[in-house]
């Protein structure tokens, strides 16, 4: 009774305040209705949306001040505040087009650098997922085109301008980036590894190791070389990885305590399989190699599960319907 009583009140207060969320308090301009504003009206009512957070409004009449005042004095201050808008209203494509214009039509523009800044950002979110903020992914074994991309452009973005106050938070997002990448480059080596593409497999290792050095992949990128020239025949590298893995990250749990590498340890049967127990191990699926140890060299990964392990410094996760209520079922 108590929870369909919560429920009443929260349709109530859906059907009261619907208007207000679809913006129809806000009415988009139109150019009749703003033909006798000056600039310096538009950018006074401009401001006003930007500080309610009112982005769909503030949109339009940046589209309108521009359009109507295309050389005024706060004609390029708006194309900057515009990128802005766009990516604070979730829409990064369009964040990142009026970036693009910006830094093509105003290559020398003191403030370029945040153009840029932005657009990485923007490309950083379309990587990210909408449920990310409410249930724990792995933005790592997505489509990670928009990662790279943000990657080339925040690596511009430093080159350019080393400088700039926005070039600390952008080198911690390339940090990011880089580990996202590198990670990415390992899942890819583990499913060559289920089809049997062996060369395919330690190509991508070696691949984290020459490009990605100093990330939490690289041991994980060695051993996916050990196992696959191994697999290959190629005895010679196989053992060139095992000595680097070892000699650098003795850890790792491919290692026994003298060093040597356990080739087979992913190789082995799924005890628990249905076709194992239904023909009495006879026929067993095979495990193909799967290499991740963020738990062990991902400081990150590893600072989130002993906070997660330790009950005085975190609260119990919310789920999403404690989420849709405010809280008001927990």
């Amino acid at each position: 009774m108590k929870n369909a009583s919560i429920i009443l009140l929260l349709l109530s207060l859906s059907l009261t305040t619907g208007c207000s969320w679809l913006g129809s308090g806000d009415e988009e301009p139109t150019e009749e209705a703003t033909e006798d504003f000056t600039e310096r009206d538009f950018y006074e009512k401009i401001q006003g949306s930007l500080n309610s957070g009112n982005w769909t409004l503030a949109i339009s009449n940046l589209q309108l001040l521009e359009s109507q005042f295309p050389f005024g004095k706060y004609a390029e201050q708006a194309q900057l505040e515009l990128i802005y808008a766009h990516f604070r209203s979730a829409d990064y494509e369009s964040s990142i087009a009026s970036a693009d214009r910006f830094i093509r039509l105003h290559p020398q523009h003191p403030n370029v650098d945040y153009a840029f800044y932005m657009k990485g950002l923007s490309e950083i979110s379309q990587a990210s997922g909408f449920f990310d903020s409410f249930l724990p992914t792995d933005n790592s074994k997505r489509d990670i085109g928009s990662a790279r991309n943000a990657f080339a452009t925040l690596s511009e973005f430093l080159t350019r301008f080393p400088k700039s106050p926005y070039a600390a938070d952008s080198r911690k997002r390339l940090i990011n980036l880089r580990n996202q990448l590198s990670r990415a480059e390992i899942h890819v080596a583990n499913y060559y590894f289920s089809r049997k593409a062996y060369l395919a497999a330690a190509n991508r290792g070696r691949f984290v190791v020459e490009n990605f050095q100093q990330t939490p992949a690289v041991p994980d990128g060695l051993a996916v070389m050990a196992q696959g020239y191994k697999m290959l025949g190629m005895q010679e590298l196989s053992d060139n990885a095992v000595q680097v893995l070892a000699a650098n990250y003795p850890e790792h749990p491919s290692l026994d305590k003298d060093g040597v590498f356990d080739f087979d340890k992913r190789l082995i049967g799924n005890e628990n399989s249905f076709m194992g127990k239904i023909t009495l191990g006879l026929i067993d699926r095979v495990q193909p190699p799967a290499f991740d140890t963020r738990t062990i060299f991902n400081k990150s990964v590893r600072d989130a599960e002993l906070i997660a392990d330790d009950g005085e410094k975190t609260k119990e996760s919310r789920s999403i319907w404690s989420w849709l209520t405010f809280g008001l079922t927990d």
